[in-house]
């Protein structure tokens, strides 16, 4: 059975390496059983990501979507090891859900550790970020130690990225290592698909199942493991739709 009850980092069409629309993946959300997805489009230094006009317009979309609750965002790249984005401080804050993550089309080349642990640091720092993205790859390992400490003061979740066992296959054991990181120094964490496609919104959430399993990982400190749990996320980050989000999934 599977213990989430929200997916927090999905796309759609928007992107064209994305394959299915907005209500596809709803309603894949709703035959599995999910009670909220985050749907959190490539922001555009992304060469196929949507203008920034995207993110300007979500009053457009509905909240709901069949007994799916929905929430819009976006997942931003992370520019410099400065931990510059790619979108307005002030657009960012504004929407429900930021997803921070690094892609090499956006941050080409290797990041020694250090560089790494200073760019994870400084978008610690940053309070329209909610999530960190796929951080285990191995271009640009960081001191998990370290940068989780920081994560967890600065209350940042850190994602287990479903979609990395079939594309970042090299970062399997940063995950092992980050997860364990995460759960020694009590940070919050959450286990999303990345979904590009229905497909992978149904398969990519059971081997993060499986990996929380090995390590006994509390449920109290997943995020999407209870409606409870993510409404005192967006509340605790200040999101404005954090009541109306509580009141549906109630």
């Amino acid at each position: 059975m599977n213990p989430i009850i929200a997916d927090l980092h999905t796309h759609t069409l928007s992107a064209t390496h994305a394959y299915h629309t907005l209500e596809e993946m709803a309603a894949e959300a709703n035959r599995l059983g999910y009670r909220a997805l985050a749907v959190t489009d490539h922001a555009p230094a992304m060469p196929d990501a949507p203008h920034i006009w995207h993110f300007q317009n979500f009053s457009a979309l509905d909240r709901k979507i069949g007994d799916v609750v929905m929430l819009y965002g976006a997942e931003v790249n992370v520019m410099d090891t400065h931990g510059g984005l790619d979108l307005p401080q002030s657009l960012l804050q504004g929407m429900d859900w930021v997803v921070a993550s690094i892609h090499s089309a956006c941050l080409p080349g290797l990041l020694t550790e250090k560089e790494a642990t200073r760019l994870w640091l400084a978008v610690a720092e940053n309070p329209a970020v909610d999530c960190i993205g796929h951080s285990e790859q191995q271009n640009y390992r960081y001191d998990y130690d370290l940068v989780t400490k920081a994560f967890a003061a600065n209350n940042k979740v850190v994602e287990l990225n479903g979609n990395s066992f079939h594309v970042r296959k090299d970062g399997i054991p940063n995950m092992r290592a980050l997860v364990r990181a995460c759960l020694k120094n009590g940070c919050r964490i959450s286990l999303d698909t990345d979904a590009h496609s229905t497909r992978q919104l149904r398969g990519n959430m059971q081997p993060l199942v499986a990996l929380l399993e090995e390590v006994d990982y509390p449920p109290e400190l997943v995020v999407n493991a209870s409606c409870e749990a993510l409404v005192k996320t967006l509340a605790l980050h200040r999101r404005a739709s954090a009541e109306e989000i509580g009141g549906l999934l109630q």
